[in-house]
């Protein structure tokens, strides 16, 4: 099967990552791969990993904005690579919808009425409606699709990590510790995730700050947007040095492996691979029961909070904090659910899915 992934941009984010690890995956499954990402490449490390895996790129030089000469250019790429099935990620859609006639697939990514807006919505439920087929990654989203389009999605196919990639490595723990500067025992919380609204890192900082959690250390993994405001946040209440600002990293993993307990305060979310990659390496996860965190996250792998209740996530933050041992026991289960969110997994139901549809098309 000749397979061509969309994208906007190879970006690090969600929603590029799990179309580059689904490339990959299928690759393996013996199809044929290409990704067209709208904008420049520029290369990211995204772009390095589908070279090392001998996966083309290509790309339409997209401007910013709506960029209607990039439809004939995109229309010209598909023409010359002639694919079975093409599939689109975030805004990609709608330039797909304009260049290409065969059949196509769509992910959503986050609930959908936080998916696309005014025009871009409507276009969404045109498309759904004319033969583009939806794939919802969680049920809280497939729910959103009913929702907003009307329609119930075909294919739910939950976001894939590569879960070997987290085991947790005792002398990892070790080692990153060191270099942050921290004790072996003192209890750590990890929040990995874009400093924007949608992350709500006020309400985690807030949270934090409490007198019952003095003795514990946060890192903060990412950046954006919001990230001189909650730095400033972070001196106004106090927290000094007992918070740390990463900034963007490329050892994720050896920091999970450094935590005692991984962090969300999201207002909203699809279904967040940190969260899936925090479970695959050991750690319990406190996180606001937003999208489809509820069903990644259990009362036998962490603690669930309403959306902006700081005292809530607070009070799970300290319940924590000051029984560790309860905290590997989450840990430990943690793990095992994890196995499920493994990236070959998602890619055979995918495989599945284009299979099916090409099968009824013909």
């Amino acid at each position: 099967m000749r397979i061509v992934e969309v994208v906007p941009s190879l970006d690090v984010a969600g929603a590029e990552r799990v179309a580059v690890m689904l490339a990959q995956g299928l690759q393996e499954r013996g199809h044929d791969l290409t990704v067209v990402s709208l904008y420049d490449p520029h290369g990211t490390s995204l772009g390095a990993e589908l070279a090392d895996s001998a996966i083309p790129v290509q790309t339409v030089s997209k401007r910013a904005g709506l960029d209607l000469a990039a439809v004939p250019r995109l229309a010209r790429v598909l023409r010359q690579l002639r694919p079975d099935v093409v599939h689109t990620h975030l805004h990609a859609l709608k330039y797909v919808l304009a260049a290409w006639r065969g059949p196509t697939f769509h992910t959503v990514h986050n609930l959908a009425e936080r998916e696309a807006f005014g025009a871009e919505r409507w276009v969404h439920g045109l498309a759904f409606r004319f033969g583009v087929e939806p794939v919802a990654i969680g049920q809280a989203v497939a729910d959103s699709i009913h929702r907003i389009h009307g329609l119930a999605p075909r294919w739910i196919i939950a976001n894939g990590i590569a879960t070997e990639r987290f085991r947790a490595d005792p002398a990892t723990r070790v080692r990153v510790r060191a270099q942050l500067g921290l004790r072996a025992d003192v209890p750590l919380f990890l929040a990995v995730g874009r400093i924007e609204r949608q992350k709500n890192h006020a309400a985690l900082l807030t949270a934090f700050a409490t007198p019952a959690l003095a003795g514990a250390q946060l890192l903060i993994a990412g950046d954006g947007a919001l990230r001189t405001a909650a730095e400033a946040l972070a001196s106004t209440l106090g927290l000094g040095a007992r918070v740390q600002f990463l900034g963007i990293r490329k050892d994720i993993a050896e920091l999970l492996a450094a935590t005692d307990v991984f962090v969300l305060s999201s207002d909203w979310e699809g279904k967040p691979l940190s969260v899936m990659e925090a479970m695959a390496a050991g750690l319990p996860v406190i996180a606001t029961a937003v999208g489809c965190v509820p069903e990644l996250v259990s009362e036998d792998t962490g603690l669930l909070v309403p959306a902006g209740d700081v005292a809530a996530l607070s009070a799970a933050m300290i319940a924590l904090a000051l029984d560790l041992p309860r905290a590997r026991a989450l840990g430990v289960q943690a793990v095992r659910t994890a196995a499920r969110f493994d990236a070959r997994t998602m890619a055979r139901h995918y495989d599945e899915a284009f299979a099916e549809r090409l099968t009824r098309g013909r």
